[in-house]
């Protein structure tokens, strides 16, 4: 049926408010069938006086931004989708290229160097897309909206004028000009205020706004970190006015109406080098399983919904954990004080209690306010020396029956995982340990114990329940979500497995207990880890959204997060909905509504992977600092991945990638071969596939690009072995 038009007169009765929607601009000007000016669009729209008009235009630019609208150079707004182009966002290329990330959703479009010139990463973008040999690729039509407006970088003097290499951003200059550098030297790390974005031909032009410190001050990777990826690390004095007025202790009138725990014997463990204690648990046998409880820090208590303390934490939404501070989502009087279950100390909490049977089944669940005393502070290695049978002293060891309990009832959670199909990687990681100056001391390995996976289960089971509840309450909640592999990636993984003899045996029907036999028969081979990896970065990143659509990865229907509430802000949210429920028994009048839901999702999906990209950076900047006092050793390293420059290869002790530059190989012409799992040489008949092992020299190593460079060493695998091997 065909839109009816609208006159003027009909519009400015029809709006509720004195401002139309992005529906209604969109259909007037449907409906118009030409690009319109701001005041043209105003007359269409029935709206008079400045006033209307200043918010009309602010409503306007905030479709542009969105790529709804372009504005031309004759200034009137546009229609995108009647134009041709595809708005979205882009994503820069260490190398200068780039991609646009379309709005809709479709396959990314290459952006070359020359276009690429003018943009930073984040930029939203209208191109137009062409077909080459390439694939699709876009020319710049419209900047919409600027991701960056304030920089961190070194001041350095090139060509007698001073400009700020940009942190984390590949051939990304400033300019500063004379008189702006607000009294930095050469050499200082400083933060800039962009006055002038870069153009096709000019780079940008900034003012120094704050000296940082020197680029060789202790701890300045993580402070570069925090400044570049924009991650609030400071409290605003309402903030600690409202923390300041907090008591030390949990108030008697906290606790009444709440289940009391105290004289349960919950324990926490955790890492040695914890602070804040989320999660608690309690397992007795019952009948012919368990009971058990898993009691979480009632966050929700303290940080209340309208506050100042939770504009802060929701802007910070996760706690960032870098090797050498931690920027937490709390004020420490909470994270690590008020909140955190501590032992000895009357706590809040609230907890998720199971029945849980002998096959590993939640046959039933509820939750509750509670109050609770820790009775023990474990570490995963001191419950493992329990579990082993080793000597703890007896306040600890008088718990052993209880965590031998804890352990039964993991082997079932176990078993069941298994027979439901979900992955279990078990890459290694790497811990950095740093000195009093914040220099990489040493680069150690950490151990997956028994006891890490305990807590997990019990965890996956607790978020299982908080899922469950809300979902069949039908209440606006945020689940972690988890999406299938796409084709695209399936293909490209059904490719490097056959590379080593692996079938994966239904492509076009993948389920992850396909994937998890694929891990389990590699387990303990050579190529297990490069393996794992590579299926880890087939899979699509797990995501907070309130439409569940299950966890591949865990393969579960549903699926949330509810126990980490001190460090992440969906398991606040989720405390919150849980709440609701236990106060009034259903959804009805909870202050949260879908739309508001879905904001969230994106925002809490977006924070988590800035951390990500802020801790990954440091930590392998460090790790670059701690090769680079080892350039000349030799290593072992395994083929990750194959390019047409050369080989990625992996240094399995640091967990850390490097290259093997084609022009350091055999003389020859290189080629990838069946599709890129082997680089072969044209006249040699040299072939490198993936999962090869390598010895090689290290020979250069570049912190500030991250770069590891590499060279084979003649006769590998001979007698003449001189690498001094690691730890």
């Amino acid at each position: 049926m065909a839109r009816p038009k609208r006159t003027t007169g009909d519009s400015s009765k029809r709006y509720q408010h004195p401002i139309p929607s992005r529906e209604d601009i969109a259909a007037i000007m449907e409906s118009v069938g030409r690009p319109l000016t701001l005041v043209s669009l105003a007359g269409q729209l029935g709206l008079k006086g400045k006033q209307n008009q200043r918010a009309l235009e602010t409503r306007l630019r905030a479709m542009v931004r969105d790529g709804q609208l372009i504005r031309n150079r004759a200034k009137e707004y546009c229609l995108t989708h009647h134009l041709d182009l595809v708005t979205g966002g882009v994503k820069a290329h260490s190398d200068g290229f780039g991609f646009l990330i379309p709005d809709d959703g479709d396959e990314d479009i290459y952006i070359p160097s020359r276009e690429m010139a003018s943009l930073w990463d984040g930029d939203r973008v209208a191109v137009r897309v062409s077909e080459t040999r390439r694939g699709k690729e876009g020319r710049i039509v419209e900047i919409l909206e600027r991701a960056t407006e304030q920089v961190v970088g070194q001041l350095t003097r090139e060509r007698g004028l001073d400009v700020v290499i940009v942190e984390g951003r590949a051939r990304a200059n400033v300019l500063i000009p004379r008189g702006q550098k607000g009294g930095a030297k050469t050499g200082d790390m400083v933060r800039v205020d962009i006055v002038k974005h870069p153009t096709l031909r000019t780079e940008a032009i900034g003012r120094v706004v704050r000296i940082i410190g020197r680029f060789d001050d202790p701890g300045m990777e993580t402070t570069v970190a925090i400044l570049s990826h924009g991650i609030p690390n400071e409290w605003s004095a309402e903030v600690e006015a409202h923390v300041a007025a907090l008591s030390p202790h949990v108030p008697a009138r906290a606790k009444r109406g709440r289940e009391d725990l105290r004289k349960l014997p919950l324990v926490t463990i955790d890492g040695a080098d914890a602070k804040d204690f989320d999660d608690a648990v309690y397992c007795e046998p019952q009948g012919e399983g368990w009971r058990l409880i898993v009691a979480i820090a009632d966050v929700s208590h303290y940080v209340e919904p309208g506050t100042d303390l939770d504009d802060e934490a929701r802007a910070r939404g996760t706690s960032v954990y870098f090797p050498d501070q931690v920027v937490p989502m709390l004020p420490e009087a909470l994270s690590n004080g008020l909140c955190s279950l501590n032992p000895r100390v009357d706590r809040l909490c609230l907890c998720c209690e199971m029945q849980v049977s002998s096959r590993g089944v939640v046959t039933r669940s509820r939750f509750y306010e509670g109050v609770m005393r820790s009775a023990e502070r474990f570490t995963y290695e001191e419950t493992a020396r329990l579990l082993e049978g080793k000597k703890l002293p007896d306040r600890k060891a008088q718990f052993k029956a209880q965590i031998e309990q804890l352990h039964a009832a993991y082997r079932s959670f176990a078993k069941r995982r298994r027979r439901r199909g979900a992955l279990e990687f078990d890459l290694p990681a790497a811990v950095i340990q740093l000195d009093d100056r914040g220099q990489v001391k040493d680069v150690r390995p950490v151990e997956r114990l028994v006891t890490h996976r305990i807590i997990e289960e019990c965890m996956v089971a607790a978020n299982v329940e908080a899922a469950k509840r809300l979902s069949k309450a039908r209440s606006p909640a945020l689940y972690r979500v988890h999406a299938g592999p796409d084709p695209e990636k399936i293909e490209e993984l059904q490719l490097f497995l056959s590379t080593l003899g692996v079938k994966l045996s239904s492509p076009k029907n993948l389920q992850p207990r396909d994937l998890a036999r694929i891990i389990e028969k590699a387990a303990g081979g050579s190529e297990a880890e490069l393996m794992e990896t590579v299926i880890l970065r087939s899979m699509a990143r797990a995501v907070y959204q309130p439409r569940n659509i299950g966890h591949f990865g865990l393969a579960l229907s549903t699926y949330a997060h509810f126990t980490s509430p001190i460090r992440r802000y969906p398991d606040l949210l989720v405390h919150r909905a849980i709440k609701h429920l236990l106060i009034h028994g259903s959804a009805k009048g909870f202050r949260y509504r879908m739309p508001e839901m879905e904001q969230l999702g994106e925002h809490c999906s977006r924070i988590e992977r800035r951390a990500d990209e802020a801790v990954w950076g440091v930590e392998e900047r460090l790790k670059c600092a701690f090769l680079k006092e080892r350039v000349g050793e030799e290593f072992e390293v395994v083929v990750a991945s194959i390019a047409p420059f050369g080989l990625f290869v992996r240094l399995a002790e640091l967990h850390i990638d490097g290259l093997v530059h084609v022009a350091s190989l055999p003389r020859d012409y290189y080629h990838p071969e069946e599709g890129g799992t082997i680089l072969a040489g044209e006249n040699t008949g040299k072939r490198y596939r993936l999962t090869d092992r390598l010895q090689v020299k290290l020979v250069r190593v570049d912190v500030d690009e991250r770069k590891i460079d590499f060279v084979p060493v003649e006769s590998a695998g001979d007698s003449r072995k001189k690498r001094r091997r690691h730890g």
